[in-house]
């Protein structure tokens, strides 16, 4: 038996099917367009999501015979859309997009942070998905009628991908979903009447709250290439890579570098509050139960490398960094601090901008490729002494995947600036991986955690060279930092 994943990512669709040995057989892939109507502000059309959804699941199902689907996403985009057309009345506002900041400092100077953070573990930050809805409703009001009135239904991409699988007969999400939204209470597993007045979103225009895994719903053969399938595991992407890299016990941890960075470590049954990081469901048992994580979320570390692709001309391909960053010993003293959309976790300024410092007659190219990739490692141990030091959590190891775990220099930088090894498996698509084995865990392909986890297989270990922690470039970068917060 096999599992199709359906992973709607931030730049494109990636559809895996996946076998009973945990292997991948089969993989489509399609992006979609990025839309910047103006500075900080990024937009989604999901017209374009669902068109990628159909086209990268085509050429993953082509000779394959799949028994349930997993979905995963990025989390935190609002989306809206017409509950009897299925047509969305505006684009979908991105996880990245910034334009909520004064709304999120208004909130904040009048007290409510504090209560917020106590409910949902997170923190008013435009990142999350009600300061989007809440700009809608003060500045775009014939939309938000449409969700006042009932018509529009509002959700995360999670549950619009789901309403267009099922023709719209399903109007979901899951728990590790919600818990991103800023209006789900950790405590209750539902979403909070306190937050929704606070944000002013109908909790009649939300998505139901389902488990992580359990069939849910059936896809509609009309809607969905003929298939007749059950959706049986849904999670946030990062939440799903965390269980696609066999985190199920208490203490294990996992970085996946993408588009940001994002490392989480898993918490068991108590969910763990900090003050620098982010609180959350990492999933929700079919009775119910909750296991929770400590995430600490870094906007921007792939997109740099896109960045340095795209808006510089740097490199011909995000591939090409590693050698080109090995063509010089250390960055010459040049630090970049990629806060090209604000800076998350630890530090949560979203004022703060990209910044190049060192800069000499004798920087080249090279260099600015390779403080790229120690900006990576320097955001992701930010992101570890935190958990550290507020949690008490302790890090023996860290298994890392995603697009950039391919490189083994940023693998090394990694493990030199944690100091503990870096272990990157065999398959690094473990966001897509894990939303399959949420499906067939919910579906009977495999029966315990423990089967999943016997699937794991070491592509390679780092091991942190002696000193390099120590060395004072880390101290460096946080002078950095510091002199990039606050720019606008």
């Amino acid at each position: 038996m096999s599992v199709l994943a359906i992973d709607c990512g931030t730049t494109g669709v990636t559809a895996l099917v996946v076998a009973e040995d945990g292997q991948v057989v089969s993989r489509g892939y399609q992006e979609f367009p990025q839309h910047f109507p103006e500075p900080g502000w990024v937009e989604h059309e999901p017209e374009e999501i669902w068109v990628a959804v159909i086209s990268s699941c085509r050429a993953a199902l082509e000779g394959q015979t799949v028994t349930a689907i997993g979905i995963t996403n990025q989390r935190e985009t609002a989306v809206l859309w017409d509950r009897a057309t299925l047509q969305p009345p505006r684009r979908a506002i991105v996880w990245q997009d910034r334009r909520t900041s004064h709304l999120c400092d208004h909130l904040r100077e009048r007290g409510h942070e504090p209560r917020v953070a106590e409910l949902t573990g997170l923190r008013l930050d435009p990142y999350f998905t009600a300061t989007k809805l809440a700009w809608l409703g003060r500045h775009e009001k014939r939309t938000w009628e449409g969700v006042t009135s009932g018509a529009t239904a509002v959700g995360t991409v999670d549950s619009y991908v789901i309403a267009r699988l099922t023709g719209g007969a399903l109007h979901v999400t899951d728990a590790s979903n919600a818990s991103r939204t800023l209006l789900y209470d950790l405590r209750t597993g539902n979403w909070s009447d306190e937050l929704c007045e606070l944000f002013g979103v109908p909790r009649s225009a939300l998505p139901r709250v389902v488990p992580s895994y359990g069939e849910v719903g059936r896809t509609d053969p009309v809607a969905f290439l003929g298939l007749d399938l059950p959706i049986a595991g849904i999670a946030g992407d990062q939440q799903a890579a965390l269980f696609g890299q066999g985190c199920y016990e208490q203490g294990r941890s996992k970085c996946t570098y993408g588009t940001g960075s994002f490392v989480l470590v898993n918490t068991g049954s108590t969910p763990v509050l900090s003050e620098r990081l982010l609180t959350t469901v990492a999933w929700m048992a079919p009775d119910g139960t909750l296991t929770y994580a400590l995430e600490g979320a870094v906007f921007v570390t792939g997109a740099a490398v896109q960045w340095l692709r795209d808006g510089l001309q740097l490199i011909g391909s995000a591939q090409e960094i590693e050698s080109l960053a090995r063509q010089v010993p250390d960055s010459g003293g040049v630090v970049f601090v990629p806060a090209l959309t604000g800076l998350g976790a630890p530090h949560w300024d979203p004022d703060a901008r990209g910044t190049v410092l060192g800069i000499t007659r004798g920087t080249t190219r090279a260099h600015l490729a390779r403080a790229t990739l120690d900006a990576i490692a320097f955001e992701v141990r930010d992101v570890v002494d935190a958990m550290t030091s507020e949690a008490g959590v302790a890090l023996p190891s860290l298994q890392v995947d995603g697009g950039a775990s391919s490189n083994d220099l940023l693998c090394q930088l990694q493990a030199d600036q944690l100091g503990v090894p870096v272990q990157r498996p065999e398959v690094l698509e473990t966001t897509a991986l894990g939303a399959a084995f949420l499906a067939g865990l919910g579906t009977g392909v495999w029966s315990t955690p423990q089967e999943l986890a016997d699937t794991w297989r070491l592509d390679r270990r780092f091991e942190p060279v002696s000193g390099v922690r120590e060395d004072g470039t880390h101290t460096r970068w946080l002078k950095a930092v510091d002199r990039s917060k606050a720019w606008v």
